[in-house]
């Protein structure tokens, strides 16, 4: 069961267009120096889906390799199950400690499918496996009966729920066994789903600012919501930011400004605008950042 604060690591590009071995473990060595709980290579914010099957394995390498003490969740999903067993088996043998497996996108399968998908992954794993649900990505909800139908599986120990439906969350907490994790996909509602009894983050922000991440994630654990709350607070404007353009361009924007590694962005991402750099910027040096 996870539970606490896991970084969505970007992927550090050259300029032309190649990984960022240097950068890539300069930024794993930064959050480790910040104390995260885990990172959470190729997942969206990793550029996953421009990276080609080597590319993918290789960055998932890196970065285990060079971890001492955070725990890895390796992004393994693909809309094609036979894909996502592979790397899943792939990123097993490596060496990682969980996995993150997206609901199959782009295809939209029926529930049964999305709930087959997962039950021949966890069937071919041995590895605690993180399902992970984002509509706005996939074009397809998985409903909260089929993450309680997952829950019950053997190696499938949590969800990283993006759905921003609180109601569907709040019924996967209900139901959920006591060793599932529920684990916020969205910074901005991470404060309200812990208070509900979620277990922590995959946290985007946590890319530029991990210690005040998990000062509110470590401070909802420990019941003290005063506390908390004024995390939340203090770091809701960065969390809008993030969102200015599509994840991950603002929280490239936001490395670089900070002077790390974080490169170039693979088409057909592009750069950010001149005027909401402009308004990160300000929104990072107004929390301490720059």
């Amino acid at each position: 069961m996870f539970k606490g604060t896991a970084t969505a690591l970007i992927t550090p590009f050259h300029k032309d267009g190649s990984i960022d071995e240097e950068g890539l473990r300069e930024l794993v060595d930064f959050q480790e120096a910040s104390g995260i709980d885990a990172i959470v290579p190729c997942g969206s914010t990793g550029e996953s889906a421009t990276l080609d099957h080597g590319e993918h394995l290789k960055v998932i390498d890196i970065v285990i390799d060079q971890a001492k003490k955070a725990k890895i969740i390796a992004g393994t999903g693909s809309n094609s199950t036979q894909e996502a067993i592979d790397l899943s088996v792939k990123a097993t043998d490596m060496g990682a400690d969980y996995i993150l497996s997206v609901s199959p996108y782009y295809n939209k399968p029926t529930q049964e499918g999305i709930y087959l998908h997962f039950k021949r992954i966890s069937e071919a794993c041995d590895i605690p496996i993180i399902l992970y649900n984002v509509p706005g990505r996939t074009g397809s909800n998985m409903s909260s009966e089929t993450t309680l139908r997952l829950a019950e599986l053997p190696g499938i120990c949590g969800i990283k729920e993006a759905s921003g439906n609180l109601n569907q969350i709040m019924d996967i907490l209900s139901g959920r066994p006591p060793d599932f994790s529920v684990i916020s996909g969205d910074d901005a509602i991470t404060f309200t789903m812990m208070s509900l009894g979620g277990n922590g983050v995959i946290s985007v922000c946590s890319n530029c600012a991990p210690k005040m991440m998990m000062e509110m994630v470590n401070s909802a654990l420990n019941g003290d919501w005063d506390r908390a709350s004024k995390m939340h607070y203090r770091l809701l404007p960065l969390f809008r930011a993030m969102f200015l353009e599509s994840n991950p361009i603002p929280i490239k924007a936001a490395l670089r400004l900070m002077g790390k590694p974080s490169g170039s962005l693979r088409m057909p991402l592009t750069e950010m605008t001149p005027e909401n750099e402009s308004i990160l910027a300000d929104v990072m040096r107004s929390i301490g950042l720059i």
